[in-house]
């Protein structure tokens, strides 16, 4: 597996739970991006090197579900994470072309699963 489909780019605001899910990924043996926005992700390269994304809906600035739907095509799959979950989230996701979703707070196992899931596609 080249370095490329290795890495996961988080996007999550939460310092803590960031730092958790880089731990998490890296423990598995992913190479991980970690960006507090999708405005600090927009503001790098990092984009360019996901194999997965690992989105946290409600960002300050720009959604999870937005900055996914702005993507350019083909874009890498994505695992959506929210503490909020309800119809509106659901939609959001969905609108934005995304199918995977997790309820926080979530087992990092059901997390990797999912990822591991899109390695198998």
């Amino acid at each position: 597996m080249s370095d490329i489909k290795q890495t996961i780019v988080i996007v999550e605001d939460d310092d803590g739970m960031r730092r958790a899910l880089q731990r998490l990924l890296t423990l598995a043996g992913y190479n991980t991006l970690a960006y507090e926005s999708a405005e600090a992700l927009n503001a790098t390269c990092g984009i360019e090197r996901a194999w997965c994304l690992v989105l946290d809906v409600q960002l300050p600035g720009a959604s999870g579900p937005t900055l996914y739907a702005q993507l350019g095509e083909p874009r890498p799959p994505a695992v959506f994470i929210t503490s909020h979950d309800n119809e509106t989230t659901r939609l959001a996701v969905a609108n934005a072309g995304g199918v995977h979703f997790l309820v926080k707070p979530f087992a990092g196992t059901d997390l990797l699963k999912l990822i591991a899931m899109l390695g198998a596609q």
